[in-house]
Parts: structure tokens; C-alpha cells; sequence
């Protein structure tokens, strides 16, 4: 979604565009009636796609990995989206569109403010030899990925302290 924004509206000059129903009505004359709705269509079912497919696989790991908690796979795909789709038809239901626009940021701002526990402990277990073996990450990339990590933090402390 942000990959569309920025090449259609930056390009364009277009810096105002707040929500995601003034993003799809702005796309329309830019980039035609019937491609705007396709193209827009797509790039919210990719994102759509991506956050589930990282959620259940998320879960899987932390049900099986710590947890040691199995189950069918078509039973924790089941759980896994209730979990996720519950809330959301229930903020859609009592605040209707403006309800989803506020639950899409929120739930994007969460997400931001989650990634440092997923990346910290990743770039810790795939730069520990003992765990990982002849499989370990070499230096140059161990470097990298905390360099990358500090940055996420440091994006994320700047987002706090800018809410404050």
C-alpha cells in the first residue's frame, strides 16, 4: 500500500491524502477509472495476505515452539483468523468506515511497535553459533541486521515521543 501511495501521489504532488477512502477516490484520475480499483484492489489484498500469512505462521511458532501445543492445521488457521477478524467486524459494526480507518492505523502503529520483539530475539538466535551451528549468520550481516534493528527502534522511540 505504501509502495502505491508513494509512486502514485508523490509523483503527482499529492501530500494531503489522509485516509484510505480519499487514497482510493484519488487514485481514479491518475491512474483511470478501471485500473485505479485493480491496482488498488490488489495492493490491499497483498497487504491483506501478507499480515495473515506472518500472524498464523507467528502463532504456529509460539503455539508449537514454546508452547508445545498441537493441533490440526486447518484448526489453528481457523483460530488464528476468528482472533484477527472478530475485533475488526465488531469496530466496523459500532463505528462503521471512520471505525476501520482508525482500527487500520492502529492496528499498523501496533505492528511498528511489535517488530523489535520479532527482530531483537531473530538476529540474536541466527548470530549465536551455538544454536545455529554451521548455519550461523556471518559477521557482515549480524552487523547489518543491528544496524537495521537499531534503526526500527529508533524510528519507533521517534514515533512515541512524537505522540507525547
Amino acid at each position: 500500500m505504501l509502495i502505491l501511495a508513494a509512486a502514485t501521489f508523490h509523483v503527482a504532488g499529492r501530500t494531503d491524502v489522509a485516509d484510505i477512502d480519499q487514497a482510493h477516490a484519488l487514485l481514479a484520475p491518475m491512474l483511470g477509472m478501471g485500473a485505479a480499483s485493480v491496482v488498488f484492489a490488489v495492493a490491499l489484498l497483498a497487504s491483506g495476505q501478507n499480515s495473515t500469512v506472518t500472524g498464523t505462521l507467528a502463532g504456529q511458532i509460539v503455539m508449537e515452539g514454546f508452547l508445545d501445543l498441537r493441533m490440526p492445521v486447518w484448526l489453528r488457521r481457523l483460530v488464528t483468523r476468528l482472533l484477527a477478524i472478530i475485533p475488526a467486524v465488531f469496530v466496523v459494526g459500532a463505528a462503521g468506515d471512520a471505525g476501520a480507518t482508525r482500527l487500520l492505523v492502529l492496528s499498523q502503529v501496533v505492528l511498528s511497535l511489535q517488530l523489535p520483539f520479532a527482530v531483537v530475539p531473530l538476529v540474536k538466535f541466527t548470530g549465536d553459533a551455538r544454536i545455529m551451528g554451521s548455519l550461523v549468520s556471518p559477521v557482515w550481516l549480524k552487523t547489518l541486521a543491528w544496524v537495521i534493528a537499531a534503526v526500527i527502534i529508533g524510528l519507533n522511540a521517534t514515533l512515541l515521543i512524537g505522540m507525547l
